[in-house]
């Protein structure tokens, strides 16, 4: 087991650098940069000239390389990670990139596990249940559920939510995670209660999606499982229906939800900042956002290199699980 967890990781170490390279290079070809950025600014507030603008926007970029060839920026940028685990300064933030990462990614990832234990919960239990009563109306409810979930967009959903909450309910808070009262305040039930109610419609839109996927692969290998010769078998031997299902149908039915656990959390992820976004809570969406706005490069990329590492994290969580469930898969890669 060992050794096929090192051969995931090897495999995983050239998908990352290049990752790493096409997106610094997507994010970089659009015309413009944060100097642009900083001419535009100074334009705009009426205390500058144009000349004394593109002056100040072309000494930031030399002040920042900013004028020097894709290659450079990115072998800089990639060396510092590499043996200082420095990912450059935020032009927008003024501070570490790291720092803006930290602040933002645990409340992300948070999020997004919470939204994936719901979904694999739910939806796996939902799945059984549209199984094992194929074609009645719980099983057509449910599917109709799931066709939503699947079909819907995320942003539309999220922005009906606002529509309701700030137009219909008269919500005044939305876009953060606490009331004023709780912000700076030690945790707390009280304040436990506060955090539900403000991210409540982020949870509940990134988990329908996933809920929605775990409960259609898990309906349709279920029912294929239960036509299956071994489970025949189980029923002639008089056991009870519930027995055969949970005993012997379903396991076998997991596999293929255990293999999409290498997705599962980027999926969750983009759920989650797709909604954020719409909610402006500070969490990765926004920042990503903003930051390809005024050309903060090196935030962007740090975010999109993170969100490629939870991918490739992802996949081999999900190698080691299916190698757990099946011996046959950890032979394989014992033996390639």
């Amino acid at each position: 087991m060992f050794r096929f967890l090192i051969m995931r990781i090897l495999a995983a170490i050239p998908v990352l650098i290049v990752l790493s390279v096409v997106t610094f290079a997507i994010i970089q070809a659009p015309p413009g940069d944060y100097a642009d950025f900083i001419r535009a600014q100074l334009m705009n507030q009426g205390g500058a000239s144009a000349v004394v603008a593109e002056a100040q926007a072309e000494a930031y970029r030399q002040a920042h390389g900013l004028n020097d060839p894709i290659i450079v920026q990115y072998f800089r940028w990639i060396w510092g990670i590499l043996t200082r685990f420095d990912f450059g300064d935020s032009f927008f933030y003024n501070k570490p990139v790291s720092t803006v990462v930290a602040e933002r990614l645990p409340r992300t990832l948070l999020l997004a596990l919470t939204c994936h234990i719901l979904a694999s919960m739910f939806g796996i239990a939902f799945g059984i249940i549209a199984a094992t009563r194929q074609y009645s109306w719980i099983d057509s409810t449910l599917s109709f559920v799931s066709f939503l979930g699947m079909t819907v967009p995320r942003f539309l959903m999220a922005i009906i939510i606002v529509y309701i909450l700030a137009f219909k309910l008269n919500v005044q808070e939305i876009g953060s995670f606490f009331s004023p009262q709780y912000g700076g305040a030690p945790w707390s039930w009280a304040k436990f209660v506060d955090l539900v109610k403000h991210i409540w419609p982020v949870v509940a839109i990134a988990t329908f999606g996933g809920l929605a996927y775990n409960m259609r692969v898990m309906r349709g290998n279920l029912l294929d499982t239960l036509n299956a010769q071994y489970v025949e078998t189980a029923r002639a031997k008089g056991l009870r229906e519930s027995q055969v299902v949970l005993r012997h149908a379903v396991p076998n039915a997991l596999h293929p939800l255990v293999m999409y656990q290498g997705v599962v959390l980027p999926y969750m992820l983009t759920g989650e900042i797709e909604v954020a976004i719409v909610f402006a809570l500070a969490t990765v969406g926004p920042a990503i956002v903003g930051s390809m706005a005024v050309g903060d490069v090196y935030v962007t990329a740090t975010f999109m290199l993170v969100l490629a590492t939870t991918l490739i994290i992802g996949n081999i969580i999900a190698d080691m699980l299916l190698a757990l469930l099946d011996p046959r898969v950890r032979l394989g890669g014992g033996n390639a």
